[in-house]
């Protein structure tokens, strides 16, 4: 540590290295993609349910809708999420994987408890909203995110909160893999949307900056940068 920071072992010149050009070739073969009536539904049933319509609606984010939200918001606090972890669980081969290279994408698994971020979304149209987060999300039938209303511990108590978790149905279910395994994967895997060192690189830091430390994201981005090689 130097200054009271701590000093990443990954770098963007480790993801220099792992990053290929990749063309999008779409959904594998034989997955059904959502259709605009699933999106409907999945809007429609969420808002039915929301546990707190008079209160600010709240997202949590614990990857990278840290990073890259993609929707308006009016505020950010940090919480805190018991009975989920952050996963490298999900299995792709599109977006940040592919089936030359493929990938691991974090979802929030049973167990445990996952400190992230929750923002404040404008009380106008949260229909169109959570179809943006949707479609972001779950691409797929059946789903491998799940939208639900969980209670998410804040400083001012706890607060209902937008959570997307793994399906473990799904068959991109990957388990409970060891952080060497997951390593294995992320010092390799590309596809058109970048790598999977760059997802955890930008999810660390991210965390770091709001004075998150996640100790296993933090040994893996030391394991994923040994994979990679120096620089």
């Amino acid at each position: 540590m130097a200054g009271g920071q701590r000093e990443l072992s990954l770098t963007p010149a480790h993801v220099a290295l792992v990053h290929r050009d990749m063309t999008d070739e779409g959904q594998p073969p034989g997955l059904q993609p959502q259709t605009d009536e699933d999106y409907a539904d999945w809007v429609s049933r969420i808002l039915a349910s929301h546990p707190a319509p008079d209160r600010p609606t709240q997202l949590f984010a614990y990857g990278s809708l840290i990073w890259r939200p993609e929707i308006e918001h009016l505020g950010e606090q940090g919480g805190i999420l018991r009975g989920w972890r952050r996963s490298f669980c999900l299995r792709q081969w599109r977006f940040r994987g592919s089936p030359e290279y493929p990938g691991l994408m974090m979802s929030l698994d049973r167990g445990g408890r996952c400190q992230g971020v929750l923002f404040q979304l404008p009380d106008e149209d949260l229909e169109t909203q959570f179809n943006t987060l949707f479609r972001r999300e779950f691409t797929i039938k059946p789903n491998t995110n799940i939208p639900r209303w969980l209670n998410v511990q804040t400083d001012d108590g706890p607060m209902p909160a937008l959570v997307f978790v793994m399906n473990r149905r799904a068959p991109q279910y990957a388990g409970d893999l060891t952080p060497e395994e997951i390593a294995d994967v992320l010092s390799r895997s590309c596809g058109h949307l970048g790598t999977g060192a760059e997802y955890l690189l930008n999810t660390v830091m991210q965390l770091e900056a709001r004075g998150m430390h996640d100790p296993g994201l933090w040994r893996l981005q030391e394991l994923v940068a040994a994979r990679i090689g120096p620089v």
